[in-house]
């Protein structure tokens, strides 16, 4: 639509141009959109909340480092999930234009910094697998509980900065800039410098990784030819090696989620898009959602820890299931067995003196 060509600066910056970003214009396209979100983001939602509730209800692993970042992924995941979810259908589904900027880039900088926060927490991850694994010695005395709280307090104070720029100013309808064509009022500039940013956090967490995953490949060469040696420091390199290979799974998902939408983000920045593009764009923004969710799953399946205490509390939930069941039963039972006695006393009193004494021995029982 000619009308939705974003390149007049009199009219970039209105409320009304967002609707040239409603790129869904049919019923079974916003339908489609709206059952992906809720499902993902329902699910991703109940998942890294279990995930939390498995970590920091067990003090074996809430006081781990690895554990810590885990639980910021998991945390990271969830707001996003539910900021993502709430501002994306609102927007494209229900398309809700009532909002002034101030309120979308609010919006859309909860969004990226929670999708930050969850890079960032992964590379943090990533950081402490490569000091387990590199310096095992050490690591116990360089990646303690107290630094690994001030390294999340970092994370997360410079992804909320670095996302809420554009509603500091840095956006097209304040400097007058070229907008985007993907994100009402944001700049071109600041979607080049966040997408470096991203960038680089896949390039550290990918060379992180590889490293990782040659320490491990060498441990498990040094398993096999020592099998006969069982101790504390083969116990140490499994577990390792285990979650290395776990978090490896959790970097595949996230390249795999992630590289459609950076694509086309940087595609956005060279060249103008069609209204078919934007439509891929906004199917591929689900897969964001998508990776949230399959995260907590990997961790479940991977880690033997989190699998040991979701087994513990599906038990404990078993039994509290049964005992809830079969408290009425027996109740119930009492009941029926009462009532029968009762009558059975009576019918005997009727027949004589002999049905007398049968009673008083019942009352006495």
């Amino acid at each position: 639509m000619d009308i939705c060509k974003i390149h007049e600066n009199a009219s970039k910056c209105s409320v009304n141009t967002t609707e040239c970003f409603m790129v869904l214009r049919t019923q079974a396209q916003k339908i489609s959109i709206a059952t992906l979100c809720g499902l993902f983001g329902t699910l991703c939602v109940f998942e890294n909340s279990l995930v939390l509730y498995l970590i920091f209800s067990s003090p074996g692993t809430r006081r781990k480092p690895s554990y810590l970042f885990i639980s910021s992924l998991a945390l990271a995941d969830i707001l996003a999930s539910i900021i993502f979810v709430c501002s994306f259908v609102n927007f494209h589904v229900f398309n809700q234009t009532d909002f002034s900027k101030e309120t979308y880039l609010l919006q859309l900088g909860g969004v990226n910094t929670s999708f930050s926060a969850s890079l960032s927490s992964l590379l943090l991850t990533a950081l402490d697998r490569y000091i387990s694994i590199n310096r095992p010695s050490e690591y116990k005395l360089l990646m303690t509980r107290k630094r690994a709280w001030v390294a999340l307090g970092l994370l997360w104070v410079t992804c909320a900065t670095i996302a809420s720029l554009p509603l500091l100013g840095w956006n097209c309808c304040t400097l007058d800039s070229t907008c985007s064509e993907l994100f009402p009022f944001v700049d071109d500039n600041y979607l080049s410098s966040w997408i470096c940013f991203v960038v680089v956090l896949l390039g550290c967490i990918i060379y992180a990784y590889a490293h990782v995953l040659w320490r491990a490949h060498q441990h498990v060469a040094y398993m096999e030819k020592h099998q006969a040696q069982v101790g504390k420091q083969n116990a140490r390199m499994r577990m390792d090696v285990m979650l290395a290979k776990t978090l490896a799974m959790v970097l595949t998902v996230l390249v795999l989620c992630w590289s459609p939408v950076l694509v086309l983000m940087i595609y956005s920045i060279f060249s103008r898009l069609s209204n078919h593009l934007r439509k891929v764009f906004a199917f591929c923004s689900t897969l964001c959602l998508l990776n949230s969710m399959v995260n907590p799953i990997i961790y479940a399946l991977r880690s033997k820890e989190l699998y040991s205490s979701l087994r513990t509390v599906f038990s404990r939930f078993r039994r509290q299931l049964r005992a809830s069941e079969e408290s009425p039963e027996a109740e119930s039972t009492h009941k029926s067995s009462v009532i029968e006695t009762v009558c059975e006393d009576v019918h005997v009193t009727q027949g004589g003196s002999h049905g007398k004494s049968t009673l008083g021995l019942a009352e006495t029982v």
